[in-house]
C-alpha cells in the first residue's frame, strides 16, 4: 500500500468542484482531510461530497494551513489571491497546486517561484491541457524528433459567445484581465511545452472592449452585465522568441467568428507540422509525396504515463501530481514554465496599452 497523502483544499467554488476535487476524489492513497472557503457553506458541502468522514472546515487559509497532516494544498481561489496564499503554504511546508494563471502578474509569480526555491517544495500550475491525449501524443512524437526545428506556432482559444458571467470572471481587479489570462493562458501553455521554448525576446498585443456593451448578446451562459465587464472580450499577441521562433496567440470569449476552438495549438517545424483538428493530424512529404497523419484516438493504442486508456486529462494531472509527490521527483508542469508564461501574458497586456513592442529583460 503507498503511502497516504493528505491534501487540503483552499476555495471551493467552481473550478475546485469542477475539476479539482473529483480528480483528487479518484486517486489512489490520496484523501483530502480539509476544506477553506470564505463561504463556509462552501467548505461544508465541499467536505459532505468529497472529503473524509473527519475532515475539517475552515473560513481562514491560515488556519487551515496550521494542520501538520496535510502535505498537499490546491489553491483554487481568484488569481488576485494566488500568489501570496502559494507562498504562506509553501512557507507552511506543503506542496502545492495552483490553479492557473499562475498569478496576476510577474512580479507576484516570481515570489511563488523564489517561495518554491527557497523551501524547497514541489510547486505545479493546473495548466492541465497538455494531460489530454491529443496533446501527450504530439509531445511524443515532438521528443522523437518527427517534427525538427519548430519555429512557427499559433496558440488558439477563440470562443464565439461563451463569456463566463458567474464569480468574478468579469472583474479586472480580482482576475487580473479576461479571456487572455483566463483561456489564452492554456493555448500559450501547451504551445510552449510542445516547442520547448522558454525563453521570450519580445512581443506585441492588441486587447479589444468591442462586444462587452452589446445587449443582443446570445451567450452561452446567458447575458453578461455590460457595466461589470469590465476585462478584455477578445486578445491576440505575436511573440518572437529568443531563437527567432515565433508565436501567434489569438483568444476571445465573445468574438465574430466560425472558427471556434480553445486551447489547441499548430505549429510548423523543419521536418513537419502538426495541428489539433479533428485529433491530431500531422503533415509533411515523404518519398516525394505530401502526407497527412491523423493517429485514432478512439481505439487500441498505449495509456500514456502508466494510466488508463480514457483517463480524463484532469484525473491524469491529479494522478500524476500526486505521484511526483510521493516518488519526490519534479511535476510535470514546472513552475519556471508558468512563470514564462506569466511573463508573456503580462508583455501582451502592456503592449497592447502602451502601443508599443515589449521586451523581455534578462532574469
Amino acid at each position: 500500500m503507498a503511502r497516504l497523502i493528505k491534501v487540503g483544499i483552499i476555495g471551493c467554488g467552481g473550478i475546485a468542484n469542477g475539476k479539482h476535487m473529483p480528480s483528487l476524489k479518484k486517486v489512489a492513497d490520496c484523501e483530502m482531510v480539509a476544506f477553506c472557503d470564505i463561504v463556509l457553506e462552501r467548505a461544508e458541502e465541499a467536505k459532505e461530497k468529497f472529503g473524509t468522514p473527519d475532515a475539517k472546515v475552515y473560513t481562514d487559509y491560515k488556519e487551515l494551513l496550521k494542520d501538520p497532516e496535510i502535505e498537499v494544498v490546491h489553491v483554487c481561489t481568484p488569481n488576485r489571491s494566488h500568489s501570496f496564499i502559494t507562498v504562506d503554504a509553501l512557507e507552511a511546508g506543503k506542496h502545492v497546486m495552483c490553479e492557473k494563471p499562475m498569478a496576476i502578474n510577474s512580479i507576484e509569480a516570481k515570489k511563488m517561484l523564489d517561495a518554491a526555491k527557497r523551501t524547497g517544495k514541489k510547486l505545479t500550475i493546473g495548466y492541465q491541457s497538455r494531460f489530454r491525449d491529443d496533446s501527450q501524443y504530439l509531445k511524443s512524437e515532438v521528443e522523437s524528433g518527427t517534427f525538427g526545428d519548430i519555429y512557427y506556432a499559433r496558440a488558439i482559444s477563440l470562443r464565439r459567445r461563451a463569456v463566463p458571467t458567474w464569480g468574478v470572471f468579469l472583474n479586472e481587479y480580482e482576475q487580473g484581465g479576461g479571456p487572455l489570462i483566463d483561456i489564452g493562458t492554456h493555448a500559450l501553455d501547451l504551445t510552449l511545452w510542445l516547442m520547448n521554448n522558454y525563453k521570450p525576446k519580445y512581443c506585441v498585443g492588441t486587447t479589444y472592449h468591442k462586444l462587452n456593451n452589446d445587449t443582443d448578446q446570445a451567450n452561452m451562459w446567458g447575458n453578461w452585465d455590460p457595466e461589470k465587464f469590465t476585462v478584455e472580450d477578445s486578445a491576440f499577441g505575436f511573440v518572437v522568441m529568443e531563437n527567432g521562433a515565433t508565436i501567434s496567440l489569438e483568444t476571445s470569449w465573445a468574438l465574430n467568428t466560425l472558427d471556434v476552438r480553445e486551447a489547441v495549438t499548430q505549429f510548423s517545424g523543419t521536418k513537419a507540422g502538426a495541428d489539433m483538428v479533428d485529433g491530431v493530424r500531422i503533415n509533411g512529404v515523404r518519398n516525394g509525396r505530401q502526407y497527412v497523419l491523423q493517429p485514432s484516438f478512439t481505439a487500441g493504442g498505449v495509456a500514456f504515463n502508466g494510466g488508463e486508456k480514457g483517463e480524463s486529462m484532469a484525473n491524469r494531472e491529479a494522478r500524476l501530481w500526486i505521484e511526483a509527490i510521493r516518488e519526490d521527483k519534479d511535476p510535470i508542469t514546472l513552475p519556471e514554465q508558468a512563470y514564462v508564461i506569466t511573463r508573456i501574458l503580462e508583455g501582451i497586456y502592456t503592449s497592447a496599452k502602451t502601443g508599443d513592442i515589449y521586451r523581455f529583460t534578462e532574469e
